[in-house]
């Protein structure tokens, strides 16, 4: 039997939708209905939606801001025998008391368009801009760039990224054709290269073409030649000391978290340098 599980916000939902996701994940082979309910923002929406409920009772998830929709959804849930939890709740009491303030209580505040939200719109733009080896002259300007052979996950990690705010360049290693001479150049982006078990990506090109209608037998699925691609480029990346992640068997937000930590600790190393330069000298 399937468990409807009701998500209601009075902002775009994608809060919640990222927790019940995540929380879902813990469960092999649950059969979920999902009923996405947004912009709750009216007792006459709220009212609509708890018909819903009735017909399809299971499990409430909610983030309302205004005090007399979230008391009139609860009474409902209540009355209706149904378990309702806000799971932002217990991280928000917390955290006032923490800061000894009030939380703010406006819908969507997450998303105000603030410098760090036209810093993300600039990262999507610019990463969208700079794949699969396009606009390598602006290469410099990039936070990550990220190199690998064909289908080792580069374009969908990079719009990940750019999603979390990094601009990000790709760049596929091709036998025939050699990567731009400035990519061995640069300074200020850090380079990660990508790599995977060859086997694995055989089966990925293989379903790659299918889906393409293409079922002649290429180099592009050999596998002798795809391990010949991929001993050449861990040899680049030894070559040049860029850090390597093994996509094989990681989803794309473990690749990109991944990423982050490398980031994240190759800008305090930078941070660290500059302190130590610009310190005191000695007499």
């Amino acid at each position: 039997m399937a468990l409807h599980l009701h998500l209601l916000s009075d902002s775009t939902g994608e809060t919640l939708e990222m927790i019940a996701k995540a929380a879902l994940a813990q469960f092999e082979n649950a059969r979920v209905v999902r009923h996405f309910w947004p912009m709750v923002r009216s007792q006459q929406h709220l009212d609509r939606i708890v018909e819903e409920l009735a017909l399809h009772p299971g499990l409430v998830l909610y983030t309302l801001i205004n005090p007399e929709n979230r008391q009139r959804l609860e009474e409902r849930c209540r009355s209706l025998g149904i378990p309702h939890v806000a799971p932002l709740d217990p991280v928000t009491g917390v955290l006032e008391g923490q800061l000894g303030q009030m939380a703010g209580g406006r819908p969507g505040r997450q998303h105000v368009m603030d410098e760090a939200y036209f810093a993300r719109v600039d990262a999507i733009q610019f990463t969208i801009a700079h794949d699969d080896g396009i606009g390598w002259e602006n290469w410099e300007e990039a936070d990550i760039v990220l190199a690998g052979v064909s289908r080792s996950s580069k374009t969908p990690t990079s719009i990940y990224l750019a999603n979390r705010g990094y601009k990000v360049a790709n760049i596929p290693l091709v036998v025939e054709s050699p990567p731009p001479p400035q990519l061995y150049g640069l300074h200020r982006p850090l380079v990660v290269g990508l790599t995977t078990a060859p086997k694995r990506l055989v089966e990925i090109r293989r379903n790659r073409l299918l889906s393409l209608n293409e079922q002649g037998r290429t180099a592009y699925v050999d596998q002798e030649r795809v391990e010949e691609e991929v001993a050449l480029a861990r040899r680049m990346f030894a070559d040049n000391g860029w850090p390597v992640i093994d996509v094989t068997r990681r989803s794309i937000e473990e690749t990109a978290a991944a990423i982050i930590k490398l980031f994240n600790e190759r800008q305090a190393r930078i941070a660290e340098g500059r302190a130590s330069q610009s310190g005191p000298k000695p007499i």
